[in-house]
């Protein structure tokens, strides 16, 4: 594939940027399909929701490994310490950028406004900023194993597994790059919104980052439409959810993702959304992958609302950053108390269990006392 007007071939220039910064293209992250894979939990997005986030770690094997399909801050009342959990987990977590990731980046490169409903002030102000801002910049946009493909948001018709990862490959090397904020300060918008061979790198670059982070909706020939975020019901003639797509290319693979609240789950044979609304007041979501849908394992909880899907923001981020912080820990000590209820009650029956135990057997000694003194009289 040549550039307009370029005669660089850009598929022999992305091996050596991505020989340059260490990223193994799709040939070499393939895992070999006779080697058992281990127990993986692909989760929705966290947006900061970092106590929803540890009840459900905890309800999932400590050795399973975990894929997290992006959006892992903002919204929610504690992005930073999601932030810091989700380093923490080391090489059993693998992770892709979603669009909320990308504009902290943006944020931290001071090439975008923070938005009033913005909950990135933690971060950006921690004493290692720098280095939690490194982190994100060097996840990947997209991550295939084991015939799973995932990302954020979604891929366009006309892509394959192998063109999804090379194109995700070459956005990486630029994030990852000396001049990663000048990037950056050209990737925002929303053309071109279609893709065709021989896009100039900035617009390629730009569209790989848009159908990544930001797809829901798409015609059959892989035009994005950006407008439309209701859930699937909302599909016309001409636009369809990007996975309904007439003769999408990665029909044969399963690609997981998060990013469309609205749609909410979705479970199919090559199809798994896991963005089920946490920040909202829905539910966070795992999936344990496997070859066959019939040996998959949901697990769910229910989440505290801490945004309002119809509010806006409004120039009071701190007072509704403490406000969701309160509903968290009010919707948290609510589960203990309810959790202490149950234990009380099962004490409670346990004793009168045991009080009225005691007295049978009581009653049961005294009877041939009492029988002896009636033979006396």
């Amino acid at each position: 594939m040549k550039d307009h007007g370029g005669a660089t071939h850009f598929s022999t220039t992305l091996k050596c940027a991505a020989a340059a910064h260490g990223i193994p293209l799709f040939g070499t992250t393939r895992q070999d399909s006779a080697t058992a894979m281990r127990d993986i939990y692909a989760i929705g997005d966290l947006q900061g929701c970092q106590t929803s986030f540890e009840e459900l770690l905890a309800l999932l094997p400590q050795d399973a490994d975990l894929w997290l399909a992006g959006d892992l801050i903002n919204r929610g009342p504690r992005s930073l310490d999601t932030l810091r959990q989700v380093i923490a987990l080391g090489d059993r977590v693998s992770v892709v950028l979603g669009n909320h990731d990308l504009h902290l980046l943006a944020v931290a490169a001071g090439v975008r406004q923070a938005h009033g409903s913005d909950t990135l002030d933690d971060i950006l102000n921690a004493p290692d900023r720098d280095a939690l801002i490194d982190w994100v910049r060097h996840r990947p946009l997209a991550h295939f194993a084991h015939g799973h493909l995932m990302v954020h948001a979604g891929v366009l018709p006309q892509w394959d597994a192998e063109q999804v990862i090379t194109l995700a490959r070459d956005v990486e090397s630029q994030l990852r790059g000396p001049d990663w904020q000048t990037f950056l300060s050209r990737m925002f918008g929303n053309q071109p919104d279609q893709w065709r061979e021989g896009l100039a790198d900035e617009d390629r670059r730009r569209l790989t980052i848009n159908a990544l982070t930001r797809l829901r909706f798409c015609t059959a020939d892989g035009r994005i439409d950006f407008k439309l975020k209701e859930g699937a019901d909302a599909a016309t003639d001409d636009l369809k959810p990007w996975f309904d797509a007439p003769n999408r290319r990665t029909a044969d693979i399963t690609v997981v993702f998060g990013h469309w609240s609205a749609l909410g789950l979705v479970m199919r044979e090559h199809v798994l959304g896991l963005d089920t609304g946490c920040v909202w007041g829905g539910q966070l979501t795992a999936v344990k992958l496997a070859d066959s849908p019939a040996q998959r394992d949901l697990i769910q909880i229910d989440c505290p609302q801490v945004r309002d899907p119809f509010g806006s923001g409004d120039g009071k981020k701190r007072g509704k950053i403490k406000k969701a912080e309160k509903a968290e820990d009010a919707f948290k000590a609510a589960k203990e108390e309810k959790l202490g209820k149950s234990v009380r009650k099962l004490e409670k029956i346990g004793k009168s269990a045991a009080k009225h135990s005691k007295a049978e057997k009581l009653e049961k000694n005294d009877k041939p006392e009492k029988a002896a003194k009636r033979k006396e009289a």
